[in-house]
Parts: C-alpha cells; structure tokens; sequence
C-alpha cells in the first residue's frame, strides 16, 4: 500500500528546465518526509504538483488515498498547504483571515472563530488580531499564513520552507506545532533548507538536485554516508595553521579543511577519544597553541555538501567556504584536493 504521499516518476519541463525528472516518493501516514534542495533544485514544483497546482508531463502521483490528476477536488479537500510566500488578504484582520478560511472549509462562525483566536494565541499574534494584516511586518505576516494553513488540522499538509523568514523564539513555536500535528496523526511534506530543522522533525530526508532524489534515508543514515567522526581544531594563532595541518594530516582518514578567518581545521579520523588525545599531544609536542579542539559526528550539511558539492544556502559573491588541508579550495563547487 503506497503512504499517504506518493509519487511515481514525476516529470515536468518549463521550456528547456526540467524542473522534475522522474521523482519518486513515499511518505507513510503520520510520518514527516524532510525535503532537502538548494534554490531551484525542483523542491516547489515538487510540491506544487502534489497539491494539484500544477500537472506533470509524466507520472502518477496519490494523496491522502486520493489520484491527484484524476480527482484534483477531492485532493483540495484533504490537504492544508503554507506556500514559500504569505497568501493573506491585506485588507482583512489577522482574524478575520483565520475566520474566512475556516468559513472557506464550512465551519460554522462561532467554530471558526475559536479556532482563529487559538491560532493567534498560538503563533503570537493575540496582540496584532484585530489590526489589518497590511500592517503586520513580513514575519507577521508568514505566521498568519501558518496559522491559516492549521485552521482544520488536515490529514495531510505540505509546508514549502515554512519558517524561512521567522526569528528563533517563532521557528521554535512553529516547530513545537508540528510535532503536535505528527503526533495527532498528520503526514507532512516539509521543505527546507534549514538543515536543523530537517534533523529535528523529518522522521525521513530526501535529498534533491536538478530535479531528481539522489539521497533518501534517516538523518542517522545520511550521515553515516559520509563517513565517521571528525576532528575540529582552533589554533590560537594564523602562523600556527600550516604545523597544525601537517599533525592533523597524519591523523586524517581523508580530506579536511582550513577556514583561514576563524583558523579551524577539521579532518576525518577513525579512533574516537583516544585518538583524540593522541592529537592533542602532538599539537602541544609541536609548540600549536589551541583555543579549541573537538570530536564530532558528521552534520547534514556535511551530508548536503558530500552529495551536492555545495552548501544547502546560496553562497556569496566571495564563495563562503574553506580552503582544504592541502591547500586546494574547498565545499561548494571549488576545487578540492585529497589529504595524502
């Protein structure tokens, strides 16, 4: 039996783009699938083909039991989606927003207003409910649309980067909902190029680029893809780096990295505390003063970096990023050398 979110294939062109090529998914009921992609890497138009706004060239896709191309209605109904931008009517309050979209779904009035009064208390905008929503600032205003996604907890919803945009205290409220909703029983498709937020709630990640999957599995099994543990090393001083590189080498189980601003190195190793130790007394047997040094696990944006050759965020004019131990240059497209 395919999960509550299933697709077969998917393909869709714009012109000479394929925007999706041959996506495949399943996501079970109750579960929440993490979508993990850089700026155009088909992540929208993913979701924008399940929730019937779009129809693909090719393939097969069911929601909430339902074939979304041969009854898009009856999907529509079964669904609640928070789009990458607030869809909120300006000139209606925070509340009465809440209160047509419950209408929208026939609640009847006084339902519908409860349920807008619990959602601004919950996403903080008590104080804001009777102002016109073209008064509220951008975070202001991607809260409201959260909270309209959640006014009759669907089955299934689709959150396309749902906190881009938020502060911390609201990421936070907005995750704590979430796993409220999952826990209720909800399916969630979740897209994001927050990596915390994707190791937080996804119970699966799927790993998207040029419109196809190329990585799917827990956040455990992603990061056991790119090899063990790591070991980070701050040096006190910048003249420290090269004497620190070549002790770090002779530890290393593959490539590593300088970053020259903050004088970090890493570099795979096998050997846990133990070699750690090893690592610190070489350091201090060569004279390296160090601010900090640690073992790590490796993080999903190591795992993004290893599949994609670059970062989950788009990077800068300059290229953000570290150099390699061997003095090649490192994640996001440059070249790399490997430690010998």
């Amino acid at each position: 039996m395919p999960g509550a979110i299933y697709a077969e294939g998917l393909v869709k062109t714009f012109g000479d783009v394929r925007a999706l090529d041959g996506v495949d998914l399943d996501v079970p009921e109750g579960t929440v699938l993490g979508m993990l992609g850089p700026n155009g890497a088909g992540k929208t138009t993913a979701v924008r083909v399940l929730t019937t706004l779009l129809q693909p060239d090719h393939g097969r896709a069911v929601v909430a039991g339902i074939d979304v191309l041969a009854h898009p209605d009856r999907v529509r109904r079964s669904i609640g989606l928070s789009g990458q931008f607030a869809a909120v009517d300006e000139y209606l309050t925070g509340r009465e927003n809440l209160m047509m979209v419950g209408q929208l779904y026939q609640m009847r009035g006084r339902d519908a207003k409860r349920r807008a009064g619990e959602l601004l208390e919950r996403f903080h905008l008590s104080d804001a409910a009777d102002r016109p929503a073209k008064t509220y600032s951008g975070g202001m205003r991607r809260r409201l649309d959260l909270a309209a996604a959640l006014v009759v907890s669907p089955p299934v919803m689709f959150m396309d980067e749902p906190t881009t945009g938020l502060d911390p205290r609201n990421r936070q409220a907005l995750w704590d909902v979430i796993q409220e909703l999952v826990a209720g029983g909800t399916t969630l498709l979740l897209t994001t190029q927050y990596l915390e937020e994707a190791d937080r709630l996804a119970h699966d990640i799927c790993v998207v680029d040029h419109g196809k999957v190329i990585a799917r599995g827990t956040s455990d099994q992603l990061k056991a893809r790119t090899g063990g543990e790591r070991v980070e090393v701050v040096v006190h001083v910048a003249e420290d780096i090269p004497v620190a590189e070549q002790v770090l080498r002779g530890f290393g189980k593959g490539e590593g990295t300088i970053d020259p601003h903050t004088r970090k190195l890493t570099v795979p190793v096998a050997g846990g505390a133990k070699l750690l130790a090893e690592v610190i007394r070489e350091l201090d047997g060569r004279g390296v003063e160090i601010d900090d040094i640690g073992l790590r696990r490796p993080t999903l944006d190591d795992v993004f970096i290893s599949l994609t050759g670059h970062a989950a965020e788009a990077e800068d004019e300059n290229g953000a990023g570290g150099e390699s131990l061997t003095g090649g240059r490192g994640a996001g497209g440059r070249e790399k050398e490997a430690v010998k």
